[in-house]
């Protein structure tokens, strides 16, 4: 039997939408095309569609440590991309397991709301995501409404978020695309100084799935081994052409296309 080249695992702990365009099947897809195998763990159901979110239930503690453990002891893990979790208990748990982990590259997606403004986490979810989380982090990669809120700045620019933020993550990735320039600038900073703008010239439409997309191609340039810089530059640069190819399967938002339709021919 033929063997198949190893792929490196991404531990993914997100919520699970039942339409696809969005969690854990938007970071199955992307890390896909990285070449990377996806081991999902669900952290939360959720009740939408492509249009917005209707509902949501987060997973009991005990159940997703066990789905985590069950990965761990089997799988050489070699990044985490983080997702939804919904509640405080839960990004104690999403914390726990990171720390199991010590020197495997974390990618926090800070999912506090759906595309279409729905709510994905109690008001102090964004707080704790700060305080508990991204210490841990690689990157983090809020949008600039995610930012603001993780930064408790209402109206801040990317620039004044960042500021407050990396007194708790070493890297952050701000990206743009709530405006209406005609090009979208995606601002990595670190905590040494540096700062980077990528730019892109912006897409028409609104899209579901773009955040998950993003952070789990980075994940997967991360657990590549790709310096993060580049990795960046690799994972927006799949994600604008994924929003670039998109459908519009539903009513509401468009779905990055993740994979090729031939794939595996």
């Amino acid at each position: 039997m033929n063997m198949p080249n190893f792929r490196p695992v991404v531990l993914c702990l997100s919520g699970h939408d039942p339409s696809g365009g969005a969690g854990l099947q938007a970071d199955i897809e992307a890390l896909l095309a990285q070449g990377c195998h996806a081991a999902p763990a669900v952290t939360a159901l959720t009740v939408q569609d492509t249009c917005n979110v209707a509902d949501f239930r987060v997973l009991d503690r005990a159940w997703v440590l066990a789905q985590a453990e069950a990965v761990l002891a089997d799988l050489p893990v070699a990044a985490i991309k983080l997702g939804m979790l919904g509640s405080l208990e839960m990004v104690d748990t999403a914390a726990e397991i990171a720390r199991r982990l010590p020197g495997v590259p974390l990618v926090c997606d800070p999912v506090l709301r759906a595309g279409g403004g729905g709510a994905l986490g109690q008001d102090e979810v964004g707080q704790a995501i700060r305080e508990r989380l991204l210490p841990l982090c690689r990157i983090a990669t809020p949008n600039l409404p995610e930012a603001r809120i993780l930064a408790e700045l209402p109206e801040g620019s990317a620039d004044a978020c960042a500021e407050r933020l990396l007194e708790h993550c070493e890297h952050l990735l701000i990206t743009g695309g709530h405006g209406d320039e005609a090009e979208v600038h995606n601002r990595l900073y670190s905590r040494d100084g540096g700062a980077r703008t990528f730019t892109c010239v912006r897409l028409p439409g609104s899209y579901h799935g773009s955040g998950c997309t993003l952070a789990s191609a980075l994940a997967g340039r991360l657990a590549l081994g790709e310096e993060l810089t580049s990795a960046v530059r690799s994972a927006l640069d799949y994600t604008w052409r994924t929003l670039r190819d998109a459908e519009a399967p539903g009513r509401g938002q468009y779905v990055p296309r993740r994979l090729p339709l031939d794939f595996g021919n």
